[in-house]
């Protein structure tokens, strides 16, 4: 029987790869600060299954490649260097920095947000979406977030240490028997993730489609609920990366709880972080993007 809490012992290395897939299953389904704030609220701000689908698909490939070239170096004996405590503050300020700049784009604080515009628009072709001027004509100026973004969103994410990382970069990784397949381990991670992320993300932006609203009050509410909670949420990161240097043994520390699943465990900074993103943040801007809607829907028929 496979151990997800603590592997340790594998009998081949087809039961190792089993494992990073089965965790990396778990890790998208329990509340992670790399990746739940991230989705939802990129998911909800395409405001349709099917554009959750693709935000839930495009944030996991570069953290999936991400983890697969973490997994590599760890290979080569340098996953105990990736997996320092130090290195969590680190990416909470490049992560909130990316989410509050995202957030400020779609919301529409300052001008100029949009960088790489030609890159934008091979990647909007290729994936055959609307183009930039079409969004911004139907969502009254205030366009969507770039492509680009989710991609080194997901890829900056996935450089967080925790619990799942540890395992396999210390554990897995290690037992690969050559450089060609040390990679498998976190890429094996990776596709695990992106499956349950994909779920969240039609999940979230199936929610607004449900909403018995017109249309151009759901563009409305999707965007400022994901704009709102993208800039504040990567304020939040920040904050608790100035709190975590500023106070080290923050890092480290939370509540053990007797459920063995890891995420779900030892309750720290990143746990308390998930939940004040989702519950408090994107609640709040949901519910008063919901409120003006309906008390203003004259402005949106």
């Amino acid at each position: 029987m496979l151990n997800l809490y603590n592997p340790q012992n594998f009998s081949s290395i087809f039961s190792i790869l089993i494992t990073a897939f089965l965790l990396g299953i778990v890790h998208g389904f329990t509340p992670d600060e790399h990746t739940w704030p991230i989705t939802f609220s990129y998911s909800i701000g395409s405001y349709s299954t099917k554009g959750g689908f693709k935000t839930g698909l495009l944030f996991s490939l570069a953290f999936t490649f991400q983890r697969a070239v973490a997994s590599e170096l760890s290979y080569y004996a340098l996953g105990k260097i990736l997996t320092k405590p130090d290195v969590i503050p680190i990416v909470y300020i490049f992560v909130g920095i990316v989410m509050s700049f995202a957030g400020a784009y779609v919301i529409g604080i300052g001008e100029n947000f949009e960088l790489f515009e030609g890159l934008e628009k091979i990647l909007l072709k290729f994936l055959k979406i609307n183009t930039l001027k079409s969004q911004a004509k139907h969502t009254g100026g205030k366009r969507q977030i770039p492509i680009y973004m989710v991609l080194i969103h997901g890829f900056i994410a996935g450089w967080g240490t925790g619990a799942f990382a540890i395992i396999v970069y210390t554990v897995l990784a290690p037992k690969m028997p050559n450089a060609y397949t040390g990679f498998l381990p976190g890429l094996l991670f990776g596709l695990g993730t992106m499956a349950t992320q994909i779920i969240i993300g039609m999940f979230a932006g199936g929610f607004m489609e449900r909403l018995k609203i017109p249309k151009k009050g759901i563009e409305y509410i999707a965007r400022r609920t994901s704009g709102l909670t993208l800039f504040w949420g990567g304020l939040a990161f920040v904050v608790a990366a100035a709190l975590e240097i500023a106070f080290p043994k923050l890092i480290q520390a939370g509540f053990i709880t007797p459920i063995k699943v890891h995420n779900l465990h030892n309750l720290g900074v990143g746990f308390f972080l998930v939940i004040f993103i989702i519950l408090f943040i994107l609640a709040a801007a949901l519910i008063k993007s919901l409120k003006y809607v309906k008390n203003n829907r004259s402005e949106f028929i």
